[in-house]
């Protein structure tokens, strides 16, 4: 696993999309952060900026997880993996764990921003921390989702697209819910809904729910991908 995690890595930065997620998410973030919060002078609205930075993902994390396994097949290196010496949980969890490093590393470089708030003034470390916290994990989870979606075609562009539209209609989620004319079925959908469970995090509270939730989504994902390269072994 060890091998394929320190090979993707490499593949980020000897093709220039690494780079490109990297240098997109820092100016996006900055720009966001500008709007929200410095140009406002005020801290009140960084629920806010990070609400609006979770929302930014549906072009971000795209970026990172498009080659992941949709490459393999075009360059038809894929059947190397599928008979490497390493399971298949091991082989995705390689590839999945690549892309979180790429992502957490960025979102550190990104947390820099904070500092400026406690050379002017004196935020709120909690609401931050917490904020903080909730943003990392629903980009945790959207990386297992654009991995999984990776790994049914061979087409980045496919992949890219198809992790957008999923993307979005998980967020979508939120705002659509008030429409459902059935409690049962909003309740149901609340319950699914990934911005509903960061709503606890942008109220400076840390939800146990809300993690294992963002941490069983991510699980899932990954363990679905897992099965279509266990079918794919096989056939």
């Amino acid at each position: 696993m060890f091998a394929i995690y320190k090979r993707e890595l490499r593949a980020y930065f000897v093709t220039p999309l690494g780079y490109i997620f990297c240098g997109m998410f820092l100016l996006v973030s900055g720009l966001l952060f500008y709007w929200t919060t410095l140009a406002e002078q005020s801290t009140e609205s960084l629920s806010e900026y990070f609400l609006y930075l979770v929302m930014m993902f549906a072009i971000l994390i795209p970026l990172l997880t498009m080659k992941l396994l949709a490459d393999d097949r075009r360059i038809k290196t894929e059947q190397l993996l599928l008979t490497a010496p390493v399971s298949l949980t091991g082989m995705v969890m390689g590839k999945y764990l690549a892309a979180l490093t790429i992502y957490g590393c960025t979102f550190l470089v990104n947390s820099f921003n904070f500092v400026l708030l406690y050379l002017y003034g004196t935020p709120n470390t909690a609401a931050i921390l917490a904020n903080i916290l909730g943003t990392f994990l629903i980009g945790a989870a959207f990386i297992a989702v654009g991995l999984f979606l990776s790994s049914l075609t061979q087409s980045q562009l496919i992949a890219a697209v198809s992790s957008i539209g999923v993307i979005v209609a998980m967020l979508l989620l939120f705002f659509v819910i008030e429409y459902v004319p059935y409690a049962w079925l909003r309740s149901v959908l609340q319950w699914f809904s990934v911005v509903d469970r960061y709503l606890p995090f942008m109220n400076q509270s840390l939800s146990i729910p809300a993690v294992v939730y963002y941490l069983s989504l991510a699980a899932l994902f990954v363990f679905l991908t897992v099965r279509v390269y266990d079918k794919r072994r096989w056939s």
